[in-house]
């Protein structure tokens, strides 16, 4: 059963998004969007994906992603199904 779920990555070493990046792509059958804003004032990149998928596949990308130095990420998967 796959939900739609929103992932929040913050990136505060830019050295980290060669990594993050590839975590992304490897996941990228679940992401249907992503918008990315660089915060040069504060040194941190933030970026926002749209994900479809089964919550094992949303815990596994937030867990790949949550084991990189200098990456916090949170998500929230809503109730919403689709097929």
């Amino acid at each position: 059963m796959k939900k739609i779920g929103i992932v929040g990555i913050i990136i505060t070493d830019r050295s980290m998004a060669v990594e993050v990046q590839r975590v992304l792509s490897d996941s990228g059958d679940i992401i249907i969007g992503r918008m990315g804003v660089p915060d040069k004032a504060n040194g941190v990149n933030a970026i926002a994906l749209i994900v479809e998928g089964s919550n094992e596949e949303i815990s596994a990308l937030t867990g790949r992603l949550g084991r990189l130095d200098a990456v916090s990420v949170k998500s929230a998967v809503t109730t919403v199904e689709v097929e």
